[in-house]
């Protein structure tokens, strides 16, 4: 019988072990509450940016044959306060989500501008998916404009639309490839911004006192991360999540001058 025991053991052990990783189904939870970037974020003051609306607490990728949907669930139910779709938008107006993949040796340590943080050393992005209400054209623009070396790696999906508290995305295959064990995932949740400033693809900076559409809490000699949430290692979703994303998050350096040392974040690999 203990023998058995043993064997039946050996084989439920294999299968959780087999199923830790299905390419065709990642999902990456994250806590709720942690939307404060490195833990002293406030949210800007005017009342369509309600408590939870950018507080990711999944980040889900499912495999639909030519296709990948992306799926981010937010805390809120999203609106659309500034009616995107008269602008050729995708229904939604106040998030905007960068998902980072590690897909290959090499890659971007640096986010696209705007976001002000890096990458750790062995963990750069090869692709980006860029969740956002803006349209294909706009976003395009704005990468080959002011991140012309990046553009290769900019993944817009062939839709975008909105499903309560989710953004979902359909990504082609052929524009971002297959997920497998190696690849590494992190999303990295912004303030979506129709009229950036010169260094900034789209991103709201963070200001260091709150204001009507901008975040409140950063400092504004521009060397704080312009992020308000992002997934931790290893993205289960457990408290300790908090204050790993805080800890990342605060780790960046300042001066009068703006120069300093970015916040370095890491990548999240679920096949590991």
């Amino acid at each position: 019988m203990s023998r058995w025991m043993a064997a039946f053991g050996t084989l439920i052990l294999l299968c959780a072990t087999s199923q830790a990783f299905d390419p065709k189904h990642l999902v990456f939870k994250d806590p709720s509450g942690d939307d404060k970037g490195p833990g002293k974020y406030s949210y800007p003051t005017d009342a369509a940016y309600k408590a939870g609306s950018f507080d990711l607490l999944e980040l889900s990728i499912h495999d639909k044959g030519a296709d990948l949907e992306f799926r981010a669930r937010l805390a809120t139910k999203i609106d659309d306060p500034w009616n995107s779709k008269s602008w050729g938008g995708n229904g939604f107006s106040l998030q905007m989500i960068q998902v980072y993949v590690d897909t290959k040796k090499g890659g971007f340590l640096a986010t696209l501008p705007g976001i002000n943080v890096k990458f750790a050393k062995g963990e750069g992005w090869d692709k980006v998916v860029f969740l956002s209400p803006q349209p294909r054209a706009k976003i395009l623009a704005e990468v080959k404009t002011k991140a012309t070396k990046m553009l290769g790696a900019v993944v817009v999906p062939r839709r975008t639309s909105v499903a309560g508290k989710e953004i979902v995305a359909l990504v082609a295959k052929s524009d971002l490839g297959t997920p497998d064990k190696s690849w590494g995932f992190q999303a990295v949740v912004q303030s979506n911004e129709g009229y950036a400033e010169t260094d900034s693809v789209l991103a709201r900076k963070v200001n260091e006192y709150p204001g009507q559409h901008r975040f409140g809490g950063g400092n504004d000699h521009d060397c704080d991360p312009h992020a308000i949430d992002i997934l931790a290692s290893p993205a289960k979703g457990g408290d300790d999540e908090k204050q790993t994303q805080f800890k990342e998050l605060a780790g960046f350096t300042c001066t009068a001058s703006g120069d300093g040392q970015k916040a370095t974040i890491h990548m999240v690999y679920p096949g590991r």
